[in-house]
């Protein structure tokens, strides 16, 4: 397995493990970069859409076995975002949940032994399962909803925008914290972060998804939910999103100082044209430029590495092939680590790589060519580009390291050559990736021709 723990710091400071940050990139203990290509993943059991009195639950969730994290390797994937909730680790005030939490540790385990990096996102959507999908335990929410939902879930959209929700958002994100929720939180928040503070494949810990609020008040929570974190978890990585709006607008504002906390990352989505009801029949690579290159903009603002958190588009979508594509070649072309939404599911649109059939699951080819695609993994050295084009993937850096280039190539794919810098190389071969060693400091260029 490439699993490994950190890496030698110039600022004189402890560097954060398994993965450390330079302000740009993630690095590995020997120095090279890593780019992630991850997938998110709701997993039953922990994404909390159930109720115990006896309502419906809103949608079904994926079991999720070895299998799942094992396939995920082999088509590429290096990363598990998994989404948890704040109603599954505290559905009662001041009281952990320990067998949710058992749970979640599963989980994260079958995903190291796979070999994946495992990223803890604490995830909402529509605030709450109780008036939207998923998020905040019902003692949490304020003003008290008069009308408590279930399932089947069907009007997310409505839910999102509904007055029960807006205002559960707007009193959460009061700066003065008049009901003591924010204090709440950071004890869960700290609690999780105590938890896998040692854990050897959990990279970081996510604050919180998609938040809805105005970027002021949202700075100030993140500024105080980091500090809390930093404390629990003094080795992890700290991942923090914009307001949620910008999976419409394709941008903030860039900041005009360095995020407060050291070792943080900068987590966007992107799901340009697919939320906005944009035409995705004809689009070319400027329409979806934008969002991507404002990203990296905005974490360099930010003094931070980009991991673009969530990006995809359904099977039915149209041109699903060339969207996600496209991302994938901006992604590469800007450096970018990301996740893909998501593995499988059965509820809302179907997204994923697989079908369901009768009681089984079916992987869908089209998405796994599309996604499982060439790739850089770890760079021995700082990259200056990577790109995959007529049957080639090359990767160019300086700062040499003299460490093994980390790359995969799906195995349906046939390498025929491996240079670097012109020079025919013989690679190795480790846990399904290539690895390639180019000698000598300075700049380099390695190419494989694939057919």
């Amino acid at each position: 397995m490439l699993l490994a723990v950190g890496c030698s710091t110039s600022e004189g400071r402890k560097p954060f493990s398994p993965l450390d940050s330079d302000g740009t990139h993630f690095r590995d203990l020997e120095g090279r970069v890593v780019l992630f290509r991850g997938i998110n993943a709701r997993v039953a059991g922990v994404f909390d859409v159930t109720f115990a009195d006896g309502r419906k639950a809103l949608e079904p969730i994926p079991e999720l076995q070895n299998w799942d994290f094992e396939r995920m390797r082999q088509l590429g994937f290096n990363l598990l975002r998994l989404p948890i909730q704040w109603s599954g680790v505290e559905p009662r005030k001041d009281e952990f949940d320990e067998a949710y939490l058992l749970q979640v540790d599963r989980v994260i385990n079958d995903a190291a032994s796979a070999g994946l990096f495992v990223l803890v996102d604490l995830h909402q959507d529509a605030y709450s399962k109780e008036i939207g999908e998923d998020g905040a335990p019902l003692w949490a929410i304020h003003p008290p909803p008069t009308t408590l939902l279930e399932g089947p879930l069907t009007d997310l959209g409505e839910r999102r925008l509904s007055a029960e929700v807006l205002a559960a958002f707007e009193s959460f994100f009061d700066p003065d914290d008049p009901h003591g929720l924010q204090e709440q939180y950071f004890e869960m928040l700290e609690h999780v972060g105590r938890r896998y503070a040692d854990h050897p494949a959990v990279v970081g810990i996510e604050i919180f998804n998609e938040p809805q609020t105005s970027e002021s008040k949202l700075f100030r929570f993140h500024a105080r939910a980091a500090a809390r974190l930093r404390e629990a978890a003094p080795s992890k990585l700290i991942f923090f999103e914009p307001t949620a709006v910008r999976n419409i607008t394709d941008s903030v504002t860039p900041s005009e100082e360095p995020f407060p906390i050291t070792g943080a990352v900068y987590s966007p989505h992107v799901y340009t044209l697919v939320l906005q009801g944009g035409d995705l029949k004809s689009f070319t690579i400027e329409d979806l430029r934008p969002s991507v290159e404002s990203a990296r903009l905005e974490a360099a603002s930010w003094k931070t590495p980009l991991f673009i958190g969530e990006f995809g588009a359904g099977p039915a979508t149209p041109s699903v092939a060339k969207y996600l594509g496209i991302e994938q070649d901006l992604q590469d072309e800007f450096l970018a680590s990301s996740a893909f939404w998501l593995w499988k599911e059965e509820s809302q649109g179907s997204w994923g790589l697989f079908d369901r059939v009768g009681t089984g699951w079916a992987e869908r080819q089209e998405m796994v060519e599309i996604l499982s695609r060439p790739r850089a993994e770890r760079i021995a050295g700082t990259p200056e580009s990577v790109r995959l084009s007529s049957g080639q993937l090359a990767v160019r850096y300086r700062q040499a390291i003299h460490s093994p280039n980390v790359l995969y190539v799906p195995p349906r794919m046939t390498t025929k050559k491996v240079t670097c810098d012109g020079k025919t190389v013989t690679p190795a071969m480790q846990d399904g990736r290539l690895l390639v060693t180019c000698a000598g400091n300075g700049v380099h260029e390695v190419v494989i021709d694939l057919e």
